[in-house]
């Protein structure tokens, strides 16, 4: 009995897809666009395929001349070699592969006290532009306040010394924000639990219960009784 024998091919044994957002069969249409030699039929092919593109990913038509962006995604997908006529208005703009293959700089200004977060770092730099100096030195209690609470977070098993959180604020701030060897760094935390934890008392609510009670104990009383101590 012969064994028969399936010839398949398998997706990663084709080539690269340019775009995959929009699959091989865009791709293989392509392909089949640059195969016709006549101008004419393969332009109209072209804008078939840009239709198709358009369906498959609908979302593009909320995007400003997202027609002239499926043109250049064509185009793309062809490396530039598809030789169509393009309906009018629409511009092929030829990526620069020079120019898109760049390092991006690594922040590093903020990289000595990152536990802070960039937060304090935008905090510290509004702070700097406050020319009122009691404002200023009120603002920069709060910042003081906050990195008291963000080192706390990242180190629960040690003390936070009001010390460090005083030096690294002076320095990061360029010695701006200084405060005075006695100060003390008010606790957040501490603040945030003897809110929580605050009950007000009032004598006139506990002096109207009394009467609301003492009320509907007389209105249980029977009537009956009063007359009879009146005999």
């Amino acid at each position: 009995m012969a064994v028969k024998v399936f010839d398949m091919e398998y997706n990663s044994q084709k080539g690269d897809l340019v775009i995959s957002e929009y699959g091989r069969n865009i791709q293989n249409l392509l392909h089949y666009a640059l195969s016709i030699e006549d101008r004419e039929k393969r332009s109209k092919v072209a804008v078939e395929i840009v239709n198709l593109m358009n369906i498959m990913n609908p979302q593009n038509r909320s995007i400003p001349n997202y027609k002239e962006k499926l043109w250049n995604h064509l185009f793309r997908m062809s490396n530039y070699t598809l030789e169509v006529d393009v309906p009018e208005g629409i511009t092929i703009h030829p990526i620069n592969e020079v120019n898109r293959n760049h390092d991006l700089p690594y922040p590093s200004s903020e990289y000595d006290y990152r536990h802070y977060g960039h937060y304090i770092q935008e905090m510290i730099r509004k702070a700097l532009t406050i020319e009122d100096e009691e404002k200023r030195n009120w603002y920069s209690e709060i910042i003081a306040s906050y990195m008291k609470l963000a080192y706390r977070t990242w180190n629960r098993e040690h003390f936070v010394s009001d010390t460090v959180i005083k030096n690294n604020l002076e320095e990061m701030s360029g010695n701006v924000l200084t405060f005075a060897d006695d100060y003390t760094i008010e606790n957040l935390i501490n603040f945030k639990a003897q809110k929580k934890n605050f009950k007000p008392t009032n004598n006139n609510s506990k002096n109207n219960n009394n009467n609301r009670n003492s009320n509907s104990n007389n209105k249980n009383r029977n009537p009956n009784q009063f007359s009879k101590n009146r005999r």
